[in-house]
């Protein structure tokens, strides 16, 4: 039938169709399952060998860190072998010297050993002597007691009495060394600072007299210089307060006074009369009014140059006025004023090397003897004048101080009150800046001697080099080499407490055993 052939045909197209459709299918499913095994299979290998990629380089990366481990380890290792190393050494220079030390060590044992066998024989022997001594001594002190008739007690103030003058010469030779080693090291000190001080500083000091000598033309001037009933040489010493000596001295007239400025004016006023001729009672009072007036300006110029010439700085016009008058001042034959500049320029000169201030040193040594301008005026020492006048003109303390001690009426306080007592001294004591009468200096050489005579144990004393020193011969039976010193000593102390002297005088003390006998 054809309609049944046409379904079953249809049926079987539908069914063919649709076979064929899933084969296809089939065949498409199948090529996308392959690609996609393809692609997976792709994906794989490209994972895997990303992933061998990945591995081989962290594989370089854990060899090259485990390489640089290494390499670090290695370096540590090196590092603590070498420290190792080190303290190895250390400790076998260690063993080394602990060995040598012990070895040193056994050595001192065994002297020490063998000392103390050589001291233990040498005590034995000692003891052996001592109980010797102690025997025999004690025999000796028996037998004297016995000899000397001395109780124990006797005999033991004879002991106590040799054992003190034995202590007493070494205590005393104990003292002279240590006195002797000070003196040297302050007399090394002193010579340097006061040669660099004399060095830095030379002046020449003038000697000047007591009384002033007018030359005249001729004798004919004498009277004239009298005047009529003398009129002429009272207005003058009146006038003055200063006396006239005319005597038979030829062509000479000697004034003679107390106040140096009255005699200087005294001295111009004559001299101006002789020279203007003119001499009678008015024109006396007119030239003397007129020197007295010329002598104060000296006087100031005088004060003003000492002040510029040491450098003290700005002072009172009084104390300057009276800096000039120590012009007219001596000591000794010492200008004051010349003494007191020469003082001011060593103190500073001093000053400098001890490191202390220089102008107060020559301010206080310009004023130490300030005092001397006015002592013939006031009462008191000139120290004591000068201590006075500084207050009264507001010095400082040290120049004070200075002026008070530069005599050693006070202990100095200060350095520069030291300094100005030691430059007073050089200036005072340096051969030509003094001057004595004969009679005081035989007098004084006279008192040197006596006093050395005072002394127990002195046989002979002689006074020499004008006074500055005195040599003393002792007996050598009574004074022994250590008592020659206490001698010295003793005699010093009197010398100080007794006279008044320049300078300084040194003691000499001569012990000499002579033995002597004849051949016959």
């Amino acid at each position: 039938m054809p309609w049944l052939e046409i379904i079953i045909s249809s049926l079987l197209g539908l069914a063919i169709g649709g076979v064929a459709g899933f084969l296809i299918r089939v065949s498409v499913v199948e090529k996308g399952f392959q690609t996609a095994k393809n692609k997976a299979k792709d994906i794989i290998d490209d994972a895997n060998t990303q992933a061998e990629k990945i591995k081989k380089e962290k594989l370089l990366e854990a060899r090259q860190e485990i390489y640089n481990l290494n390499s670090e380890n290695d370096k540590l290792i090196k590092e603590k072998r070498s420290i190792v190393t080190e303290l190895e050494h250390r400790v076998n220079q260690r063993e080394e010297l602990i060995e040598r030390r012990s070895a040193n060590l056994d050595k001192r044992e065994l002297n020490l050993d063998r000392k103390e066998e050589i001291l233990d024989d040498k005590k034995n022997a000692l003891e052996e002597k001592n109980s010797k001594l102690e025997s025999i001594i004690q025999e000796q002190n028996t037998k004297l007691l016995e000899i000397a008739n001395f109780t124990e007690e006797q005999a033991k103030t004879v002991i106590m009495k040799r054992v003190e003058e034995d202590m007493a010469q070494e205590i005393d030779r104990f003292l002279r060394d240590r006195e002797e080693d000070a003196r040297q090291e302050a007399q090394k000190v002193a010579k340097e600072i006061i040669t660099q001080a004399i060095q830095k500083y030379a002046q020449d000091v003038t000697a000047e007299s007591t009384v002033s000598v007018v030359t005249l033309p001729n004798d004919e001037m004498k009277g004239r210089i009298i005047g009529r009933e003398g009129r002429n040489i009272r207005t003058i010493e009146a006038l003055t307060g200063v006396d006239l000596i005319i005597d038979d001295t030829p062509e000479a007239v000697v004034l003679s006074g107390f106040d140096p400025i009255r005699r200087e004016i005294a001295k111009k006023s004559v001299e101006t009369l002789i020279l203007d001729g003119r001499i009678h009672p008015a024109r006396i009072e007119e030239i003397v009014e007129k020197t007295r007036v010329e002598v104060d300006q000296f006087i100031r110029n005088m004060g003003d140059k000492a002040v510029f010439e040491t450098g003290v700085g700005r002072m009172h016009p009084d104390l300057v006025k009276l800096i000039g008058r120590l012009h007219y001042r001596t000591s000794y034959g010492q200008n004051a004023l010349q003494h007191s500049i020469e003082t001011a320029f060593l103190a500073g000169k001093m000053a400098v090397e001890l490191g202390e201030n220089e102008v107060i040193a020559k301010r206080a040594g310009l004023l130490h003897d300030i005092g001397k301008a006015v002592d013939h005026e006031m009462e008191g020492s000139h120290v004591d004048i000068g201590v006075q006048l500084a207050n009264k003109y507001h010095e400082s303390k040290p120049v004070i101080d200075a002026i008070s001690s530069h005599h050693g009426d006070t202990d100095a306080k200060t350095i520069i009150g030291v300094l100005v007592a030691a430059a007073d001294a050089l200036s005072a004591a340096r051969p030509g800046a003094r001057s004595e009468s004969l009679e005081n200096y035989i007098k004084r050489l006279t008192q040197l001697e006596e006093i050395s005579h005072s002394v127990a144990g002195v046989e002979q004393a002689y006074a020499i080099q004008a006074g500055r020193e005195v040599r003393v011969i002792v007996k050598p039976n009574e004074i022994d080499d250590a008592k020659t010193y206490l001698v010295a000593r003793e005699i010093k102390q009197k010398i100080e407490d007794t006279l008044s002297y320049p300078g300084t005088i040194k003691v000499t003390v001569i012990r000499e055993t002579r033995a002597q006998d004849i051949a016959k």
